[in-house]
């Protein structure tokens, strides 16, 4: 009789909670939204594309400020991207998204992809914050759940 060996999900429960507790405290600092899509395999070769195609799709660009960013993982495939909308793109340098990948590389290749998740939603946030704090009465424009795909 042959066994298929039950795979670990992406993330446990307790690490999704982690991620959105990360999500909710840096949305709390800033006029910026913050959104994650995690899927076992990207359908297009380029991951930039695909969260390109997500980050429309989940309508991100209707936000007051511009300033949405969709990190996008791929998780099966080892693919991952960060995509931000205009007016925060227009704000932070390239070198910002190269580092940010980076640091998911060095935590997904340690096995530590909850932590790397939530490190980088920090630094997303730090520039949010402060490139778009908040000002007057805070409105979450965007849900915060984390967006599973097949």
């Amino acid at each position: 009789m042959f066994f298929k060996r039950a795979l670990k999900p992406f993330l446990s429960q307790p690490e999704i909670e982690l991620v959105l507790d990360a999500i909710r405290d840096n949305e709390k600092e800033t006029s910026g939204e913050i959104r994650l899509w995690i899927e076992s395999k990207c359908i297009y070769v380029n991951p930039l594309d695909r969260a390109r195609e997500l980050f429309h799709q989940l309508k991100m660009f209707n936000t007051t400020h511009r300033n949405a960013i969709l990190i996008y993982i791929a998780h099966e495939d080892h693919d991952f991207a960060l995509f931000g909308d205009y007016a925060i793109h227009k704000k932070v340098k390239q070198e910002f998204w190269n580092q940010e990948a980076k640091r998911l590389c060095y935590h997904f290749f340690h096995h530590q992809e909850a932590e790397g998740i939530q490190k980088c939603i920090d630094k997303v946030g730090e520039q949010m914050h402060l490139h778009f704090p908040f000002e007057g009465l805070k409105k979450n424009e965007l849900p915060d759940e984390i967006v599973f795909g097949k």
